[in-house]
């Protein structure tokens, strides 16, 4: 015998605890005649199939997932979720969408199964959040603008990290404005958020034009350094297989180069910040336009019977010229 609920079944031989909360949840979520789902019933069919994949006699793979082996997918669903935003192809961001809300069951379902926590705590705990963070729309604060609410939020954030600290009995002491700052996100966002906590207290450039001069000042530090490279300096390291040919710098020197190409990220960054420009998107944009372009010279010389390895760099550098002209052709054809 088994249960058919909506398009999934659970066999009365597999039909455990697990089991019950799976159809428990899933039942209330059986359409009625021609009614319409509601938001709710959506998303407990949803938690459902993710109890039913864990459950003894669901899907092997599923089963075998711990929270270190699904934070890699978290990371690449996040990023083809912004792919999709940036490509403004919004129905394939609906399919990247549910593919992270997937990781949030995932992790909840897991949490559930060791009773560290479940997806109903995520949610109460998201929902008391965007009240308690937003006393202007659900309380008597006051911000018209939406600078005032940015520094309302980073001092209810500071207020509530204070509690938990006072909760917990640890040691009161000043906490750094950077705490909270994950060194384990891309290091362009870290940059951004390292350098957007740090003005809030004043400490930025009063204008765009001290950015440049900084930029200026990292690069001629760099410059300094590069008198110190091995003759014949910095070259390419051209054709062939990578690393060949490759010029050996001491090792003190390379950690100052590394240092000082660093310094000038974090100013680029700076100026994508005072700008109100995501430098991770920005640079995202920036490499599927070389990948666009590259792919192009790569269709010409293939049409010649050659690839980009036989092409002199005179070639290719016509070439480029030609996907960049064809480029603004298509935009101006389109526009």
């Amino acid at each position: 015998m088994s249960f058919v609920v909506n398009d999934f079944s659970i066999s009365a031989s597999n039909f455990t605890t697990q089991n019950s909360r799976a159809l428990l949840r899933a039942s209330a979520v059986i359409y009625i005649g021609c009614r319409m789902p509601t938001t709710g019933e959506r998303f407990e069919r949803a938690v459902a199939i993710m109890e039913r994949l864990r459950a003894p006699g669901g899907c092997p793979w599923d089963r075998e997932q711990t929270f270190d082996s699904i934070k890699p997918y978290t990371l690449e669903e996040t990023y083809e979720v912004l792919e999709a935003i940036e490509n403004r192809d919004w129905p394939e961001l609906a399919g990247e969408l549910g593919d992270l809300l997937l990781q949030v069951l995932f992790y909840a379902e897991m949490a559930q199964e060791q009773s560290s926590f479940s997806i109903d705590d995520v949610l109460d705990r998201l929902s008391a959040k965007l009240i308690n963070r937003h006393p202007h729309v659900f309380g008597d604060v006051k911000a018209d603008t939406s600078d005032e609410v940015k520094r309302n939020w980073e001092a209810l954030k500071q207020e509530e990290r204070q509690q938990k600290k006072e909760g917990s009995g640890a040691k009161s002491e000043k906490r750094s404005i950077l705490a909270g700052v994950s060194s384990k996100m891309p290091s362009l966002l870290e940059a951004q958020k390292l350098s957007s906590r740090a003005a809030q207290t004043g400490f930025d450039w009063p204008n765009v034009e001290g950015l440049f001069d900084k930029l200026h000042e990292e690069t001629d530090e760099l410059r300094e350094h590069l008198k110190e490279f091995p003759a014949p300096g910095p070259r390419p390291q051209g054709r062939g297989v990578a690393g060949s040919g490759r010029t050996v710098v001491p090792e003190q020197l390379q950690a100052r180069l590394e240092e000082e190409v660093g310094d000038l990220f974090f100013v680029l960054v700076n100026i994508a910040r005072y700008l109100s420009i995501d430098p991770e998107s920005a640079l995202r944009k920036t490499n599927r336009k070389f990948r666009r372009r590259f792919q192009w010279m790569e269709a010409r010389l293939h049409e010649s019977g050659r690839s980009a390895d036989d092409a002199p760099m005179e070639e290719l550098e016509s070439l480029w010229q030609q996907a960049k002209a064809h480029e603004r052709d298509a935009e101006e054809k389109s526009a």
